[in-house]
C-alpha cells in the first residue's frame, strides 16, 4: 500500500511545528480575565482608602423638640416647612418610640408627632457610614443615646396648636459629596480600565479577526497567501488546518481547469481532420458540416478562454476605470453599433486592466447582441465602484435570471434564439468580479429590458 504524495509545504493536522511553546489560548483567557479582577479589585481598595466615607450627622430628639420651639435652626442643618396633611403611612415601631420621645418633650400629645425614616434609610445602614473603628475594644455609647438619636435622611411632622403640620428634615443629602466623591473615583477607575480590558479583549479576539479575514480572502483569491502560523497552540493547529484546506482546494481547481483545457485542446486535432476529410464531400454536406465545425471551434476557443480568465493569476494596478469604459464604447460606437456611456468623473481602482476591459466586453456585447443596443453607467457607492450596463431588450424570465451566471448556460427561449453565445460571458463577467472581491448580479427593469450590475471595491 503506497503512501500518496504529499504537496511541498504542506503540514498534516495536528502535526507540530517548529515554533517555540506557547501558553495555549484557555490559559491566556483566564490569565487576563485574572488579570482584570485583580485590577478592579486593586482600584476599589484605592478607593476606600482615598475616599472614606463620611461621619453621619445625629440629631438627637431633644435637639428635634428645641428646633421645633424655636422654630428655626441656628446651625442651619435642619429645615422647617408648612405641610398640608400628615403621612398616611406610619413608621416602624422605632420611629413610633422616637416621635412618643419628642411629644414628651414638646408636652404635646404622641399622636401629634409622626416621624418617618424607615422609607428614607434603614438604621441598619448606619453602622456603614462611619470611619473604620480603632483595634481593640471600641467605646460604645448607651443604649438610651442610641435610641434617642436620628440620622441620615428623616421627616419628622408635628401638628402645631394653629392645626397645621409642620415637617422637619435634614436640609441637604448627608452623603451628597461623599456620594459625588465616589462616582468622580468611580470614572477614573473605568477610565483606567477601559484601555487595558480594550487592549487586552484585541489581544483575544485578533486571532479570530484573522481567520475570519483569511477565510473572506480566499473566498475573493483563492492564491492568496496562507495564514501565517503565530499564536497560541489552538491557534497555530486551525491555522495549518485552514491552509491545508486552501492548498487542497487549489490543487482541485487547477486539475478541473487543466482537465478543461486539455480537452478542448485536444478536440482541434479531430475537427481539423474531419475539415480535411470534407473538402472532397459533395458541396451541400461540406457548406453545413464547416458551419457546425467553426461553431465548435468557437465554442472550444471560448471555453480554453474562460478557463485562462479562470486560472491566471490578477495583477492589479491602479488605473481609470470609466478611461478604459471610454475606449470600450468607443470602439462600438465606431463600427456603428448603438452603445452610450454616461458622462461622470473619472473613477481610479486597483485592478486588473485586461480582465475589466473583458468584463465590459462581455457585457456591452451581451446587450447589443440580444438588445441591439447597450446603456454603460459608471458611478461610486461609499467604497465601492458600481458599473451598471442596461438595454432594453426582452429580458429574462425569473427562472433564467437565476442560472444566467452558470457557465454554458444560455437562455435561448426568453431572447432571440438566433443571436444565443457560448453561455461564457456571464460566467466569466462573475469570475473576473469575484477575482477583484466584488460581486455581479442582474435584474428586468421595470420599463423593459435588464440591467448588469458589477460592484467592485474602490
Amino acid at each position: 500500500m503506497t503512501t500518496p504524495p504529499r504537496t511541498a509545504g504542506a503540514t498534516p493536522v495536528g502535526a507540530r511545528v517548529g515554533h517555540p511553546r506557547r501558553w495555549p489560548l484557555f490559559l491566556r483567557i483566564f490569565a487576563f480575565i485574572l488579570f482584570t479582577v485583580l485590577l478592579v479589585q486593586l482600584l476599589n481598595f484605592a478607593a476606600v482608602l482615598l475616599v472614606p466615607p463620611p461621619t453621619p450627622v445625629v440629631y438627637s430628639t431633644s435637639r428635634i423638640a428645641s428646633v421645633v420651639r424655636a422654630g428655626r435652626d441656628p446651625s442651619g442643618l435642619l429645615t422647617i416647612a408648612v405641610a398640608t396633611a400628615p403621612p398616611t403611612e406610619q413608621g416602624d415601631a422605632r420611629d413610633r418610640h422616637l416621635g412618643r420621645v419628642i411629644a414628651a418633650d414638646l408636652g404635646v400629645p404622641a399622636r401629634a408627632v409622626i416621624v418617618e425614616a424607615r422609607r428614607y434609610g434603614p438604621p441598619l445602614m448606619a453602622g456603614a457610614f462611619r470611619p473604620p473603628m480603632p483595634m481593640g475594644m471600641p467605646k460604645m455609647p448607651p443604649q438610651s443615646v442610641v435610641d434617642n438619636t436620628l440620622f441620615g435622611a428623616f421627616v419628622v411632622w408635628v401638628h402645631a396648636p394653629d392645626g397645621q403640620w409642620r415637617t422637619i428634615r435634614p436640609a441637604r443629602p448627608a452623603f451628597g459629596l461623599w456620594q459625588a466623591r465616589l462616582i468622580l473615583w468611580f470614572l477614573v477607575a473605568m477610565a483606567v480600565a477601559a484601555p487595558v480590558a480594550l487592549v487586552l479583549a484585541r489581544r483575544i479576539a485578533r486571532p479570530v479577526a484573522l481567520f475570519a479575514a483569511a477565510a473572506d480572502r480566499l473566498g475573493r483569491d483563492p492564491r492568496a497567501d496562507p495564514i501565517p502560523l503565530t499564536g497560541p497552540p489552538e491557534i497555530m493547529e486551525a491555522a495549518t488546518a485552514f491552509n491545508v484546506m486552501q492548498e487542497r482546494l487549489n490543487r482541485y481547481v487547477e486539475d478541473r481547469t487543466t482537465l478543461i483545457a486539455a480537452v478542448a485542446h485536444d478536440l482541434r486535432t479531430p475537427l481539423m481532420r474531419l475539415a480535411l476529410r470534407l473538402e472532397k464531400a459533395p458541396d451541400e454536406i461540406r457548406e453545413a458540416s464547416e458551419e457546425d465545425i467553426q461553431e465548435m471551434s468557437q465554442r472550444i476557443g471560448a471555453a480554453m478562454a474562460f478557463v485562462r480568465d479562470m486560472t491566471r493569476h490578477v495583477r492589479r494596478q491602479r488605473l481609470d476605470l470609466r478611461s478604459l469604459a471610454e475606449s470600450i464604447t468607443d470602439d462600438y460606437a465606431d463600427r456603428g453599433e448603438q452603445v452610450v456611456l454616461s458622462p461622470g468623473p473619472s473613477l481610479a481602482i486597483d485592478g486588473d486592466a485586461p480582465a475589466l476591459k473583458a468584463l465590459l466586453v462581455n457585457l456591452v456585447d451581451n446587450a447589443v447582441k440580444y438588445a441591439g443596443h447597450a446603456e454603460v453607467q459608471l458611478y461610486r457607492d461609499r467604497d465601492t465602484v458600481v458599473i451598471e450596463v442596461g438595454d432594453r431588450g426582452p429580458g429574462l424570465s425569473a427562472a433564467d435570471a437565476a442560472h444566467a451566471f452558470e457557465p454554458f448556460f444560455r437562455a435561448e427561449r426568453s431572447r432571440n434564439r438566433d443571436t444565443g453565445g457560448t453561455g461564457l460571458g456571464l460566467a466569466s463577467v462573475r469570475a473576473v468580479a469575484h477575482a477583484h472581491g466584488g460581486a455581479a448580479s442582474l435584474e428586468n427593469r421595470p420599463e423593459g429590458g435588464l440591467i448588469v450590475r458589477v460592484i467592485l471595491p474602490a
